[in-house]
């Protein structure tokens, strides 16, 4: 068993992954923007006398991911196991997002997992032994109209874990990343916004939105995906790349088994045929007025 800093755990994946990573026994620090916002975790902790310590991680600043890893080295030792869930999301057409949108997205998602490496990596290294894990998504494979800033930031983030974990692989330091389908987190069951039918980009909204509402009719907990972590923490798998969800993987063979070309060319095929290649394809039934 190890000591475990996971990020971005006041809800969802992160909040599963703190409790599931405890209950195998490993001590975990829980790192959090805002402490004010862990009561669910504590109530978890306390109810079931489970290892873990909050702490205060806002992985958007320096100086908040420094003092963080100086206390866990303070109190514990060296850090064994890192989990990269902290994330935000960022939609919207790339003409229309503002480049704020842009800028926070790529902050938390990309530069926050960067700073938690930095500071763990040179340890790892030295004692050649650790364990990485980037939790990105399966639009870190593919891109998707409407999600170009979030998209972005997990491309960034698959390519970053790509050479990472062949730098650190001569050193028995492993490296993975977790591709999430849709999952039930507050981050994709908040209401969603209504879109006007003169909308310049009505149908790529209405069609990504008509998925995700599809896909969380059965949903995928975030204790799957918080599984699906622990078998790579607790395996020692050398697998890079690790699909999770009741969609992650099936999503990934959709974009997988078509052409680039054929993939761009689904923005112009009628509701219809959109919607039948997305049911044959992941098994979501994803209901749009045909056209």
């Amino acid at each position: 068993m190890g000591v475990a800093v996971i990020t971005g755990t006041s809800s969802g994946i992160g909040l599963a992954t703190a409790a599931t990573l405890a209950r195998s026994g490993h001590l975990v620090f829980a790192g959090m923007r805002n402490l004010d916002r862990g009561d669910e975790l504590r109530a978890i902790v306390s109810r079931e006398e489970l290892p873990v310590k909050l702490i205060r991680l806002d992985v958007d600043s320096d100086a908040s991911v420094n003092e963080a890893f100086r206390q866990i080295s303070t109190e514990v030792g060296e850090v064994d196991i890192l989990v990269n869930n902290a994330g935000v999301p960022g939609t919207g057409p790339v003409e229309l997002a503002p480049m704020e949108v842009f800028r926070q997205s790529m902050e938390t998602n990309f530069f926050g997992a960067v700073r938690c490496i930095k500071a763990v990596v040179p340890s790892m290294r030295q004692r050649r032994t650790g364990c990485i894990v980037n939790v990105t998504s399966v639009a870190g494979q593919f891109g998707m109209a409407a999600l170009g800033p979030y998209t972005s930031t997990k491309w960034a983030l698959e390519g970053l874990s790509e050479s990472l974990a062949q730098e650190l692989r001569p050193f028995d330091v492993r490296v993975a990343m977790i591709e999430p389908g849709v999952v039930a987190t507050p981050m994709t069951t908040k209401p969603k916004p209504s879109i006007p039918v003169d909308h310049p980009y009505y149908s790529s909204i209405r069609r990504l939105l008509a998925y995700f509402d599809a896909s969380l009719e059965d949903p995928t907990s975030p204790l799957e995906v918080a599984e699906t972590i622990l078998r790579v923490v607790d395996s020692r798998t050398g697998k890079l790349r690790n699909p999770s969800g009741r969609d992650g993987a099936k999503m990934l063979l959709w974009r997988t088994t078509k052409t680039d070309e054929a993939w761009v060319d689904l923005a112009v095929a009628s509701d219809a045929d959109w919607s039948a290649d997305v049911k044959r394809a992941t098994g979501v039934v994803a209901k749009l007025p045909l056209s």
